[in-house]
């Protein structure tokens, strides 16, 4: 299935479980229970604990249904939500202090949801995507003018084999480029 289909079909999904379709957030479980155990199991959980967690997720999510802005979003905000439910686990099981006692659970609706984070996540992951698209000679020049902050752009010119007036001209086609490619695939 493609990426965006399945993003699709998750917001479709969410969309009537919002709805009262006991059908849809079913199938949502069935089909993102094992990528929430998988955050689990990787954050270091036994099975026992994993298993906790991830209904503490799955309880989370149906609590947080209806204030999910970005249905679309709802893998990010599971990764997210399971991350930092695996990661309190660990801490409690192992005898460290947690700097709270929430679990996700007993997240007051006034405080921190996944979403925001799960959103600049995925927005992240696509910006790097349209840029591992992008040709060598952009991507080495805006790592060396963008990425890794102001450069002097005589270091550039000498390191890429550019002339020095060049470099600026070339690097606002290298984002005009990046940004039309982020524009088409509808990230921006």
């Amino acid at each position: 299935m493609a990426q965006e289909s399945r993003h699709e079909r998750q917001a479709a999904l969410v969309t009537a479980a919002r709805s009262g379709s006991r059908e849809a957030m079913d199938a949502l479980v069935t089909e993102l229970t094992p990528l929430v155990w998988h955050v689990a199991r990787g954050n270091g959980l036994d099975q026992v604990t994993a298993e906790d967690v991830v209904q503490t997720v799955w309880l989370s999510l149906l609590r947080h249904l209806d204030r999910l802005v970005e249905p679309r979003a709802v893998a990010g905000w599971l990764i997210v939500a399971t991350r930092r439910e695996s990661q309190r686990a660990w801490r409690e099981r192992n005898g460290r202090p947690t700097l709270s006692t929430d679990s996700a659970l007993d997240m007051p609706d006034d405080r921190w949801l996944p979403e925001p984070e799960a959103l600049q996540n995925d927005r992240d992951r696509r910006l790097w995507q349209a840029f591992g698209t992008m040709s060598r000679r952009c991507q080495e020049l805006l790592r060396l003018t963008v990425l890794a902050g102001r450069a002097e752009y005589r270091a550039v010119a000498e390191a890429l084999s550019m002339p020095r007036g060049s470099i600026g001209p070339t690097r606002g086609r290298c984002l005009t480029r990046l940004r039309e490619r982020l524009e088409k695939d509808d990230v921006v």
